[in-house]
């Protein structure tokens, strides 16, 4: 083999491992960029079911909250109610006694 064929044949054998690598690059790139694509569909999916179950949860807990806040309520005026029978009961008693005290000592 002359120098000649011996550079030439050099030259395909450099020519045919850029080609190689460059094939490999570009399965590798490929690979990489479905991966990329896998990966934020993953993100984007996994943040709308996160915002979902967060709004759903803020409901949950404000209707509870609700619920709650209405229970506590009614037992306050419920309270408020029995007290006031029995205060205004008292008022009354205690009224008549000092009115009757009042009169008594005028006599």
């Amino acid at each position: 083999m002359s120098t000649t064929e011996k550079y030439v044949h050099s030259l395909k054998q450099i020519k045919e491992a850029e080609d190689k690598t460059q094939t490999q690059i570009d399965g590798h790139k490929k690979k990489v960029s479905e991966e990329f694509r896998n990966f934020e569909s993953y993100v984007s999916k996994t943040i709308i079911t996160a915002k979902s179950d967060g709004e759903k949860l803020v409901e949950s807990s404000v209707e509870q909250s609700r619920k709650k806040a209405t229970t506590e309520t009614e037992k306050i005026i419920v309270d408020a109610t029995n007290k006031s029978k029995t205060i205004s009961a008292r008022i009354d008693a205690q009224t008549m006694q000092e009115i009757i005290d009042i009169l008594l000592k005028e006599v």
